[in-house]
């Protein structure tokens, strides 16, 4: 037996329950990995919640880890006992051990602890296929990025000024808009005493930016179109304030001509070759220094309720993970 977070009813933080779980042995395919970390994300609170649907109930949440494998199923050759392992998948990670599809794995890197693993494989690969494959960041660009001191966003913030891009952000307190600008932000806008819309207008001359980055959702549109030039992408890949309300498709047009889209970071690894690409990218940029991976938070995992907590409340930074 180990132990497991488990969410037997939707609801808040409290339904996060620490229980002894059988997990048994891998199948054809699968290997078994002993986390040494487990990364948390707001995509959890929305497995937690009901707004993403559980593959089941109860389940384990989280949806991303670092650890080590234990024994592997029939036909696994690319994974052995003893190796150093991190991925992000399906729920299941806020457990001391699982039980995970052996495709899904990627060896980490010898100069990479596995706690810094474990808490970049969502941020990070989202990060990297945002920048590098939704709308691929070039010298010259102008972005602005909303949560800038949230954990994509810090990572984000130093990728983007390495490719050579003028990097606006939107955080919530001074204290997050300077720790934003030591992360790559060229300018930060606190969306609490200033208007976002306003204030892009005014460091761009007028012009706006290429692309917006928006994992907040409700509360920033429709001003992240608004500060789009002509031709620019709206990129929304989240919604920690709430889901944007349906709008009628013309008012791209009317606003410049915008290009929109709703990507995850699922689809752009299901490839096993995009996911080894995607964790090769991100690996690199963190071992050659460009970009610094602080973990600002840990738990316990059997606090993850009070993770939880933290994080809902914005009172988080950056990763955080919880140790088993």
């Amino acid at each position: 037996m180990i132990h497991a977070i488990r969410v037997h009813q939707l609801g808040g933080p409290e339904v996060l329950v620490h229980e002894a779980v059988e997990i048994g042995e891998p199948g054809p395919g699968e290997a078994k990995v002993r986390h040494e970390a487990i990364g948390l994300n707001f995509i959890d609170v929305y497995f937690r919640t009901g707004l993403y649907k559980a593959p089941s109930m109860p389940f384990v949440p989280g949806s991303e880890g670092a650890g080590i494998v234990v024994s592997v199923g029939p036909g696994v050759t690319h994974v052995k006992p003893g190796d150093r392992v991190a991925y992000v998948t399906s729920p299941g990670s806020y457990a001391e051990e699982r039980i995970v599809a052996a495709d899904r794995l990627v060896i980490v890197p010898d100069g990479i602890d596995l706690k810094t693993a474990a808490s970049v494989m969502l941020k990070g690969m989202t990060a990297q296929y945002l920048l590098r494959r939704t709308f691929p960041v070039k010298k010259g660009d102008t972005i602005l990025f909303h949560a800038a001191a949230g954990g994509v966003g810090l990572i984000a913030g130093q990728w983007a000024k390495h490719l050579g891009a003028t990097v606006i952000g939107t955080a919530g307190s001074p204290e997050k808009a300077e720790l934003a600008k030591a992360h790559g932000y060229d300018h930060v806008i606190n969306y609490r005493t200033e208007n976002f819309v306003e204030r892009v207008k005014e460091l761009t001359g007028g012009q706006g930016v290429d692309v917006v980055y928006d994992s907040v959702g409700k509360d920033t549109f429709p001003g992240s179109l608004d500060v789009l030039k002509p031709l620019g992408m709206f990129v929304s890949f989240g919604q920690s304030s709430g889901p944007i309300a349906s709008f009628e498709i013309g008012l791209l047009g009317q606003k410049g001509s915008l290009f929109a889209t709703r990507p995850s970071l699922f689809a752009y690894v299901a490839r096993r070759q995009d996911l080894e690409a995607s964790a090769k990218d991100l690996f690199s940029v963190i071992e050659s220094g460009a970009v610094s991976v602080k973990i600002n938070q840990t738990y316990t995992l059997k606090d993850a309720a009070r993770a939880h907590a933290d994080l809902e409340s914005r009172k988080t930074t950056g990763t955080t993970v919880l140790i088993p």
